[in-house]
């Protein structure tokens, strides 16, 4: 059974383990993204900070990724970021990718965002398409200071 809950501590070793695993994959563990942000480890209390939301979604009680919302510095008013959404290989084509990032846009909208960035590499190609299905717009260049200058995809999506 598929589940999409609140992350809570327990959950920092193993969603840390299955973002850089992800980003191995798809040969994107370089420097400049979340593979090497320290955060990574311990994301429940990074996602305490106000106007931040995660979700990890669970298949049969396993963690199998999550997503998130963050109030990422810079970002012009109203607007949040899209993040860390990763996924094991056995949650893709499930439909949970999509099912966490429309629980976390609809929080963003709940809790008065009226837009969402994201940032994302060619490498990810699959997500992008995803994003782009959802009405995620390519941009020309990044919006605020998210540290993530390994990532050459910047979209936004109006709420």
């Amino acid at each position: 059974m598929e589940s999409i809950r609140l992350i809570e501590p327990r959950d920092n070793v193993a969603l840390a383990a299955v973002i850089r695993a992800a980003l191995t994959e798809f040969g994107a563990n370089k420097p400049g993204t979340v593979y090497y942000d320290p955060t990574t480890d311990h994301l429940f209390e990074l996602f305490q900070t106000e106007g931040s939301v995660y979700y990890v979604a669970e298949i049969e009680g396993s963690l199998v990724g999550g997503c998130g919302i963050f109030p990422t510095e810079g970002l012009p008013d109203g607007t949040c970021e899209l993040v860390k959404l990763y996924l094991a290989p056995s949650a893709r084509g499930t439909g949970l990718g999509k099912a966490l990032m429309l629980k976390a846009m609809a929080w963003a909208k709940e809790n008065g965002y009226t837009q969402v960035y994201l940032e994302t590499m060619p490498e990810l190609s699959n997500a992008v398409t995803m994003y782009e299905k959802l009405g995620y717009n390519r941009l020309t260049k990044s919006l605020g200071n998210s540290g993530h200058d390994g990532c050459s995809i910047w979209m936004l999506k109006t709420l």
